[in-house]
């Protein structure tokens, strides 16, 4: 060990002489280090990275024939250098449907523009397989503007391609599920328009002196309706006809407007009047959902008889909308059946009656609350008022023609209508016998 002056606080150290060569011998590594990647750099030379790019390079005459081609793109295609350079042109590389797309397209476009990037092809290899590129070709020119050569730059899409039939194969899984499945709803449609339909008369009868008329319009094609209407022959000349709305929509209020017609109908034909009927069709419902999932329906029910050229009608409302008389001089208002209960909801309900007489000319409309609750262009519900205007502008009006009318109303409201719509129309034809003639 030895002593030293350090000059720069004037007080003397011990030096370590192993400690100088021990950081030399570091700044010598160091340097052979930065020394052997600088070298590597140099190695890297300009044809190297040409011949070895990631990418396939070539070059050609005007003519399309290859005069340099790298590396990478021999061994792409599995052609030598011999087998290309001077003997193929770049076309005789492509397939017949790239050949075809290169002369009529992509080799006119480099001739205007003296570049073309970007564009799909499809090289063939040796063997056949074929290799789906991007290819990007740019025209050098010499000092005179004049070109001299072809450069063509490739880039692998196998994967791109494997991505695009990924998803095209998507798609088509996609597209044949979607028809698979409006296949169904098609089925799902036609189902449910059957069991709709069955549960309504296929065809309202000829009624002697009446002229009658009837509508449903159902809200959506993919849920049953709740919404009924019937008109059948008591005999002894009398007809019952009734019209009414139950609770919910589904599977389930099909099951209740099925147990409904046909009580109704059966009920009908014993009792001595509407509001019997009703009283019968209450008890039934009751039986039938008892409980904690109790079922309900409003409905309006009548009778029928003809006498001396008018129409005697006997009404009973269990619930529901009063029906609307529109009379042949013109005028139209409702008939009130003030205090009708739901149908199904008590044990002993009030139905109360009504009756009114028609007239040749006067017709009687019975409908559901999808018409008075439809919402309009400007966004309130319709409303019972509403119809009741509409009514008075129609009158007179035959039952055919009052259902017309309200048919268009219905298809005016478009998607303010959503839900089921019932319309029932019964009236005397004004050619019948004048009121007070004999028949």
């Amino acid at each position: 060990m030895c002593e030293t002056d350090d000059a720069s606080d004037g007080s003397y150290r011990r030096q370590d002489p192993d400690k100088h060569r021990r950081a030399g011998a570091a700044r010598g590594d160091a340097e052979h280090a930065e020394h052997a990647e600088f070298s590597a750099l140099l190695e890297d030379s300009i044809e190297d990275l040409y011949d070895n790019a990631p990418c396939g390079y070539l070059s050609t005459l005007l003519d399309g024939r290859i005069a340099k081609v790298n590396t990478t793109l021999l061994d792409w295609l599995g052609y030598t250098r011999a087998e290309l350079v001077g003997r193929r042109r770049f076309s005789d590389l492509l397939t017949v449907g790239g050949k075809l797309y290169h002369e009529t397209h992509f080799a006119p476009l480099l001739a205007m523009q003296n570049k073309v990037s970007g564009i799909a092809l499809e090289l063939k290899a040796s063997d056949g397989s074929r290799l789906p590129v991007l290819v990007t070709s740019v025209v050098k020119t010499g000092t005179d503007g004049e070109p001299l050569l072809i450069r063509t730059t490739l880039f692998d899409a196998r994967d791109r391609r494997a991505y695009e039939q990924e998803l095209l194969r998507a798609r088509r899984e996609a597209e044949e599920a979607h028809r698979v499945a409006e296949a169904e709803r098609a089925r799902l449609h036609q189902v449910l328009a059957i069991l709709q339909n069955s549960l309504l008369p296929p065809a309202l009868p000829q009624v002697p002196g009446v002229e009658a008329a009837a509508y449903y319009h159902t809200a959506s094609a993919d849920e049953l309706g709740g919404d009924f209407y019937d008109l059948f022959a008591l005999g002894d000349g009398r007809w019952g006809f009734f019209l009414g709305d139950v609770c919910g929509k589904g599977p389930e209020a099909a099951a209740v407007t099925s147990l409904i017609r046909y009580t109704l109908r059966a009920a009908s034909l014993h009792a001595d009047d509407p509001a019997q009927a009703l009283g019968t069709l209450n008890a039934a419902m009751l039986a039938g959902y008892p409980g904690d999932d109790p079922r309900y329906c409003t409905t309006i029910a009548g009778t029928l008889t003809s006498h001396e050229g008018a129409l005697h009608v006997t009404l009973a409302s269990g619930g529901h909308p009063p029906a609307l008389l529109l009379r042949a001089d013109g005028s139209a208002h409702c008939l009130p059946t003030p205090g009708g209960m739901l149908v199904g909801i008590m044990p002993r309900p009030n139905f109360t009656r009504t009756t009114a007489v028609l007239y040749p000319g006067d017709t009687l409309l019975l409908y559901t609350d999808g018409l008075t609750e439809a919402r309009t262009a400007d966004g309130p519900r319709y409303s019972e008022d509403a119809l009741h205007a509409f009514a008075g502008d129609l009158a007179p009006a035959g039952a055919q023609q009052t259902i017309t009318a309200l048919t268009g109303l219905l298809q005016g409201f478009g998607d303010g209508l959503d839900d089921d719509t019932a319309l029932l129309a019964l009236g005397v034809p004004a050619t019948a016998t004048p009121r007070g003639t004999a028949p």
